[in-house]
């Protein structure tokens, strides 16, 4: 019996080039979509949030708010969902909680302020990663607490702005592969930014500290002079092969954790999917930061190395810092 030939590789290479591709994108997919579950966020009923000026003072906008949120913990209740229901009643810490905006409908939208933003001139943007939601906001919160607290026991005039502002993808789900979530978040915080500046004190410095997926959207936005610096940690990557490439003047630091799963996620790009360049990779061109022997869930952790890095580049007392840049803007 005659043996069929066995098949020889094209000239071309393309049908090797295929495979190697399909191999990279599930390699990423495997990296990003193994460890972590998902968690679901239901469609829940709530109120439109109320629509206030661009004058308005921060008393009035945290009020308002705060309102938004016992009316969106209500609808909710009343629609039988007393799970999201309790979520949100936890938000309103005992009627303390300071929102700049809260959106209850769907996955949610908050930007919360802790610590006095119109007297402080060290600001830092928490922006999160994947699976953060109105249902999964207590750990966030629970980050921007910790850290607001370490920058106050070295500088009273610090503020901590948790920033919810976009619709972050499942850690299971495609869009987490790609930059497409990413591109939409980064243009609201590159409008929310310069209004947030004008809130603060006069000539604040922000600082961007940007986790996980957050790293992408960071690393998309692009900030003018109120930035002075933007942390990517925990980061899959950025899209970018550098820093040099990001839309922004501001510096940029990188750092992971020992213990870190996203170490293992391959730093390639084919098709749209993955996110290229390692930013911890000294190659990519970021200040390193000690970011300690944690998890991918570790870096605000109450007395962490990371926690003590992240606080040092908003404070300007990083030992890596070259010279801050001068800020100079004109204020509305």
């Amino acid at each position: 019996m005659s043996r069929r030939p066995r098949p020889t590789a094209r000239p071309d290479g393309r049908s090797s080039g295929r495979l190697r591709r399909t191999l990279l994108a599930g390699l990423v997919a495997a990296a990003v979509v193994f460890p972590v579950s998902a968690a679901a966020s239901p469609d829940v009923p709530a109120p439109a949030p109320s629509v206030l000026g661009e004058g308005a003072a921060l008393p009035d906008r945290y009020a308002a708010h705060l309102a938004d949120l016992a009316e969106a913990a209500r609808t909710a209740e009343n629609a039988g969902r007393a799970g999201r229901a309790a979520k949100l009643r936890a938000m309103e810490a005992g009627g303390d909680a300071r929102f700049l905006v809260f959106d209850g409908r769907g996955k949610g939208r908050a930007i919360e302020v802790f610590g006095d933003l119109e007297t402080a001139d060290r600001v830092a943007v928490l922006v999160p990663g994947s699976d953060t939601t109105l249902d999964t906001y207590q750990r966030f919160r629970a980050g921007a607490v910790a850290l607001q607290q370490r920058l106050r026991a070295e500088h009273p005039r610090s503020a901590v702005v948790a920033w919810l502002g976009y619709d972050t993808p499942g850690t299971v789900s495609p869009a987490v592969l790609t930059t497409g979530r990413a591109d939409e978040a980064a243009a609201e915080l590159g409008s929310f930014l310069p209004r947030l500046a004008r809130l603060a004190a006069p000539e604040a410095r922000l600082s961007l500290l940007c986790h996980s997926y957050g790293s992408v959207v960071c690393a998309r936005t692009e900030t003018g002079p109120e930035v002075t610096d933007i942390a990517l940690f925990g980061s899959p990557g950025t899209g970018a092969e550098s820093a040099a490439d990001l839309p922004t003047r501001a510096r940029v630091w990188a750092g992971r954790g020992g213990d870190d799963w996203i170490s293992g996620v391959p730093h390639v790009r084919v098709g749209g999917i993955g996110f290229g360049a390692d930013p911890v990779d000294p190659a990519f061109g970021a200040l390193p930061f000690a970011a300690g022997s944690g998890g991918h869930s570790d870096y605000l952790k109450p007395g962490s190395e990371s926690l003590n890095g992240l606080a040092g580049i908003v404070l300007g007392s990083s030992p890596s810092a070259p010279a801050a840049p001068e800020v100079s803007r004109a204020r509305a």
